[in-house]
């Protein structure tokens, strides 16, 4: 079993029915949960004139290689009524994967660890939560380390 880690997100409709379904699609589609963040409300990154989102991190487990894991997320995204209208416009649903275990990924659909993670204070608060020693394998430092050192000054707050 590979540890995994989803950053689940959404800033359109009922977003903690989204984040509650996306989860229950996760465990019964793609592998045990073993640990949930608590929910984030986060203002828009890179689009900021959007709504608020609220986020979420998750850690699993899953046998499904990479690509299949990532198959079965944009289904999930899919089912609940993601349409991928415009880069970082609004959602009911995104579901990035943050990390792979350890491995480091580099497909033209799929980068592992997500390429951006170390960037965002709205996936680092929630991930520091439940990880905050999980290292990150090619910045080689702690997920807690990374998030005290970001410049990221969005507001994220714990609800």
């Amino acid at each position: 079993m590979i540890d995994v880690f989803l950053l689940l997100g959404t800033n359109l409709g009922e977003r903690e029915m989204y984040l509650q379904q996306a989860v229950q699609h996760i465990a019964e589609e793609v592998g045990a949960v073993i640990k949930l963040s608590s929910v984030y409300e986060t203002q828009s990154w890179g689009k900021t004139d959007e709504p608020d989102y609220l986020n979420q991190v998750i850690l699993l487990q899953t046998e499904l290689p990479p690509l299949a894991l990532l198959t079965r997320v944009l289904h999930i995204e899919s089912i609940l009524g993601r349409v991928r209208k415009e880069r970082w416009g609004a959602r009911v649903i995104d579901i990035d994967v943050l990390f792979y275990g350890d491995q480091v990924i580099n497909e033209p659909q799929l980068q592992v660890p997500h390429p951006r993670l170390h960037e965002r204070r709205f996936t680092l608060e929630p991930l520091a939560e439940i990880a905050p020693e999980l290292i990150h394998p090619v910045l080689n430092n702690n997920v807690l380390s990374i998030k005290n050192a970001l410049k990221d000054t969005l507001i994220v707050k714990k609800l």
